[in-house]
């Protein structure tokens, strides 16, 4: 079955709508799926809930769908390095559900392995445990987590075939299979397409059956972020 699509935009269309939850792959700026980020802004669906390790920066993944007013919900691990998130945030105009980044991993990885909840430590005793079922398991307290199904999510791989199979490159594989394995409907912005059967099955990092569509994006801007410092 080939599932490759001709433009971002394309492999968006019928797939997006108001008020969806949208799961993003990618770690910091690396290994997001712009490409998909920016169709999404472009069909202007508005009132979303996105899941993310963070939010992107200023003007650039994530962020473009902050500044255009589209996301109402983060739920998120980090979101230190945007200012725009910080202002709605503060000012009440956007909601925000923290999550410690290995528990976020787990409720994606456990949405797509089709486990409704599972329990943990992480978070036992402090503000992301309030308000959840907490139970005891040989003499410690573990706090229940749901699992998140994305209506949409959006993944950004460096190589497919076009039956979907995928495989990342080094660092990039960072969230992202696990929010391809939890959504609903996958679509997936690769740098290289081949033919079905010539990829190593041995090479495969996650099998096609977790993936709609895909679109191909050759030569994406991989921003670098860099450690800057000040005089003492």
């Amino acid at each position: 079955m080939d599932k490759v699509y001709e433009s971002a935009a394309q492999a968006l269309e019928g797939l997006v709508a108001d008020g969806q939850i949208i799961g993003v792959g990618g770690f910091g700026l690396c290994g997001i799926p712009e490409a998909l980020i920016a169709a999404l802004r472009d069909s202007g669906v508005q009132g979303l809930t996105c899941v993310s390790n963070n939010a992107g920066v200023d003007g650039f993944g994530l962020g473009q769908l902050l500044e255009t007013r589209q996301v109402k919900k983060m739920i998120a691990s980090y979101v230190g390095e945007n200012k725009e998130f910080e202002r709605q945030y503060l000012s009440g105009e956007l909601e925000l559900e923290f999550n410690p980044q290995g528990t976020l991993a787990e409720r994606l990885r456990a949405g797509g392995a089709g486990i409704p909840a599972f329990f943990t430590k992480t978070g036992v005793g402090t503000i992301v445990a309030e308000g959840k079922e907490h139970k005891e398991f040989d003499g410690q307290t573990y706090v229940m987590e749901r699992a998140i199904v994305p209506d949409v999510s959006l993944v950004k791989a460096y190589k497919a075939d076009r039956s979907g199979n995928l495989i990342f490159r080094k660092t990039a594989r960072n969230f992202n299979p696990n929010v391809a394995m939890a959504g609903k409907v996958t679509v997936v912005e690769v740098e290289q397409i081949v033919e079905t059967g010539d990829l190593n099955p041995d090479e495969i990092h996650l099998p096609g059956i977790y993936v709609h569509r895909i679109v191909l994006n050759a030569n994406p801007e991989k921003r670098i972020e860099q450690r800057t410092t000040r005089p003492e």
